[in-house]
Order: structure tokens, then C-alpha cells, then sequence
């Protein structure tokens, strides 16, 4: 299926670009001027569409004057003065809360329209890879399926996995990990795959070989140093460390180290392709990176396959 009409022009590679001539780059998506390019682009309009509504004016005009009165009598004019501000600010807070959910549905909405994706507010993933089995509870939003940009079919979305944790009081912390991921699947591959995990680095790399003696995974070392400074690769125990060699072509290696977006990373498990990158992005730009990133990868493990 093509892109849709506001897919980027100019600066991207078509689908079968090879890897290294790939940027991941591009200008706005949408030659429409009136088509929102991120979550932030129709907050003020509805922001003053619901502040200059009567109801809205009248209430908060109440409830300020309300609070000069009851705060002057307690404790002076000048507190009363302060809790009327009070009052207006947390109502502008609200509209602001409110007018940026309206402004989020709408680019979202623009963003699957315009690339021709079936999109759905809220819902869960499929857990295929080790990122979307993670926490203790998982969810994501503005799921969107279809073929991306870049030209392979799947899915993108925001997805978010919580871990709780107690403590010796008994007290429950929740820590929230957000990513916006794009997932493929690729059958074909598990019949030579099982695990792959390219990952963001972190930590020292003197530490590799200690660290190592705890996985259950293997290593992958390449003779690259940029990659080794962007990149942990590790495969499962019963793949294939010469075929991984091979998958890793000199062009996908350069393009990894010195093009891919910074953060992307991806796991391969049993043919599902999960490539992700941390925080919850909202903007057709950010977006659109992403998934000709995506394309990128998973044309290199189909292009593997075929030989």
C-alpha cells in the first residue's frame, strides 16, 4: 500500500535503499499548513475555544470573587487578592490539561490519516520480545497499524510497562517506563533466529567480560568501535554466531553506528521485530524517524533471509 498524502518528501531513501544510504531524516510530513506536526500544534486553539466559553468565564469569575470575599474576611484583602489568582490559575490549569488532550487526539488522528493507518486510542501488544513482557503491568496508546513509512507493514505506539515495588513499611512505589516502539513481524527469520537483542549501551565496557559471566545470552563482538560504543549485541545459546556476522554487513554496521536515530534499539525474538526508543514521541517527525529506522532493520534481516 502507498504512504498516504502526507507522507515526507525529498530527504528519504525508498524502501529498498540499502542500509548505509539511509539518513533517517526528513522534513515536515504534511503540505497542509493546517495539519498538526506534533501534540502541541492545536493546543492553544482549543485552549481559547474553552476559556472564552460563557460557562467557563462565569465560573471561574464566581468562584474568583468567591475567594477574595471569604479570603479577605479571614485574612485581609491582600490574601483575598491571592486566592482569586489561585483560583484562576488552577482553572487554566484544567483548560490547559484538557485542550492538550484534545490537541494529542488530534495530531494522532492527522498522523494515521494521513499515512493511511488504522489506528486505536488505547489496547495492549503483543508480548513477542522481552520489552513487551517487562513490569508488572503493560499498556500502550495510540496504537497504529498498517504499512509505515518506510514501506513495511506493522505497528507503532506508545508503550508504557510499570513496575511496583514495596518497601519494608509496606509502602507501594509504581516506577512508569515509557517507549514508543514499532513492531514487525518477520516469520521467516525465527527458522534461523531465536534471540537477538541489540541494545543501548550503558555502563563501562571494561565491565563486558565480568558482566557476561551472568547472562544467559551471548555476546556478539564485531570489529567495530563506533558500534561497540553505541551498542551491547548479545544472541541466544543455540544461534548461529557466523550467520550473525553475516547479518551484521559492513553498510548495516555503518549505518548503525554513524546514522541510525540516537537511542533506537531492537530485539528479535522468534520473528517478532521490536524497535524501540525510550519516551513516548508525538511528533510526525520523531515519528516518521522511527519507523524508516525500523524499515532499515527489518530489510536487513528479510535481505539475510533471502540469501
Amino acid at each position: 500500500m502507498a504512504d498516504g498524502p502526507h507522507q515526507r518528501q525529498g530527504s528519504h531513501a525508498p524502501p529498498g535503499a540499502e542500509p548505509a544510504e539511509i539518513t533517517g531524516s526528513g522534513g515536515p510530513y504534511a503540505p497542509d499548513p493546517d495539519t498538526p506536526l506534533d501534540t502541541d500544534d492545536t493546543r492553544g486553539l482549543h485552549f481559547n475555544r474553552m476559556a472564552r466559553k460563557p460557562w467557563v468565564l462565569s465560573l471561574t469569575a464566581t468562584a474568583a470573587i468567591a475567594a477574595v470575599v471569604i479570603g479577605a474576611s479571614q485574612a485581609g484583602p491582600a490574601i483575598g487578592a491571592l486566592a482569586a489568582v489561585g483560583v484562576i490559575a488552577i482553572v487554566a490549569g484544567i483548560i490547559f490539561l484538557v485542550a492538550s488532550g484534545h490537541a494529542e487526539e488530534d495530531f494522532f488522528a492527522a498522523y494515521a490519516a494521513g499515512r493511511g493507518l488504522q489506528r486505536r486510542s488505547k489496547g495492549s501488544l503483543p508480548p513477542t520480545t522481552p520489552l513487551l513482557r517487562k513490569g508488572d503491568r503493560r499498556y500502550a496508546e495510540q496504537i497504529m497499524n498498517g504499512t509505515l513509512p518506510g514501506g513495511y507493514p506493522g505497528a507503532i505506539a506508545l508503550y508504557t510497562y510499570e513496575e511496583t515495588t514495596t518497601d519494608s513499611e509496606g509502602n507501594r512505589d509504581t516506577e512508569h517506563y515509557r517507549f514508543t516502539v514499532v513492531m514487525h513481524d518477520l516469520p521467516a527469520v525465527a527458522h534461523r533466529l531465536r534471540d537477538l537483542h541489540v541494545e543501548r549501551r550503558s555502563g563501562f565496557r571494561f565491565l563486558d567480560s565480568a558482566e557476561d559471566a551472568f547472562r544467559r545470552m551471548k555476546r556478539l563482538e564485531l570489529e567495530s568501535e563506533a558500534l561497540d560504543r553505541r551498542y551491547e549485541i548479545f544472541y541466544g545459546e543455540h544461534d548461529e554466531e557466523l550467520w550473525l556476522k553475516q547479518l551484521f554487513s559492513p553498510s548495516f554496521i555503518v549505518w548503525l553506528a554513524e546514522r541510525a536515530p540516537d537511542g533506537v534499539a531492537f530485539e528479535m525474538s522468534a520473528g517478532g521485530l521490536c524497535v524501540n526508543i525510550r519516551g513516548h514521541h508525538d511528533s510526525a517527525d520523531e515519528l516518521d524517524e522511527l519507523c524508516h529506522a525500523s524499515a532499515v532493520i527489518a530489510k536487513r534481516f528479510a535481505d539475510e533471509i533471502s540469501e
